[in-house]
């Protein structure tokens, strides 16, 4: 049988890689490489500062989300907004996944539990599942390592470029308003740096997909001190620079030859 069952519904795992719910084809496939961002307007602003042509639509209940393709350093290059929260962001993943995407690139904020300064980049390397959606899609587990060869790659761009960074342990939660005194000390006593709500989620798509997932953040709000959160500015000044990056990133990476990851 290939759903394992448990008391806890949340712990059960399907190991079946059929479903009901059918994707949506694009008119074409999308190139192989994305740029998938939570960077809000910047997204949009880029496309048409570029001219990028519209590939598909990703249409759901809230808004549609262009998927937008441009020529960038002799590379075609894929990128879509990512919508805030883990299952609507997987939801959309799979789609550029299903239609033709293998090697992505995330950027997007995240919250710091220690004294860490806004606007920093910092690159995780692997994420604790205190989400739902990662256990859709890989067995039950603490952590999920984002040992991809996307994540190597992401540090050595930074580190080429002189840009400084650090790895790090990412606490990935969707109860934004559950993160409360006791789970943040709880968190850092076992190693997590940052806060954020998708990177888990996302990593075990793609695992489970066969794709290439590397995810750079940078810092923004402050949980340092629990008695006196600090919203700061939510790293506003990193957006277009994160966004950037990204397309350095995925315009440079090769992907490993086959048997070689």
């Amino acid at each position: 049988m290939a759903l394992q069952k448990n008391d806890f519904p949340i712990l059960e795992y399907d190991t079946s890689l059929s479903s009901i719910f059918n994707f949506k084809k694009t008119a074409s496939p999308l190139p192989p490489k994305a740029v998938y961002g939570f960077l809000g307007s910047c997204i949009d602003d880029f496309a048409r500062s570029c001219e990028a042509s519209i590939s598909g639509e990703i249409k759901t209940i809230t808004k549609d989300y262009p998927i937008y393709t441009v020529n960038y350093k002799g590379e075609e290059i894929c990128f879509c907004q990512a919508p805030m929260g883990a299952p609507a962001a997987v939801q959309n993943l799979e789609h550029l996944i299903h239609n033709g995407v293998r090697h992505i690139v995330s950027a997007g904020s995240c919250g710091v539990l220690f004294d860490i300064q806004e606007n920093e980049f910092m690159v995780p390397v692997r994420a604790l599942r205190d989400e739902g959606s990662s256990y859709k899609y890989l067995p039950p587990s603490r952590y999920i390592e984002l040992d991809m060869p996307m994540t190597e790659h992401i540090c050595r761009t930074l580190s080429e470029k002189g840009i400084g960074f650090r790895s790090c342990t990412t606490w990935t939660t969707d109860g934004l308003f559950r993160e409360t005194p006791e789970t943040v000390t709880c968190r850092r006593s076992e190693g997590c740096d940052t806060v954020d709500m998708e990177c888990a989620s996302l990593a075990a798509c793609a695992k489970l997909r066969g794709a290439d997932f590397g995810m750079l953040f940078f810092t923004a709000d402050s949980l340092a001190d629990i008695n006196n959160y600090d919203e700061r500015d939510f790293g506003t000044a990193s957006l277009v620079p994160a966004l950037s990056l990204c397309l350095d990133i995925i315009s440079s990476y090769s992907p490993p030859k086959q048997g070689k990851r």
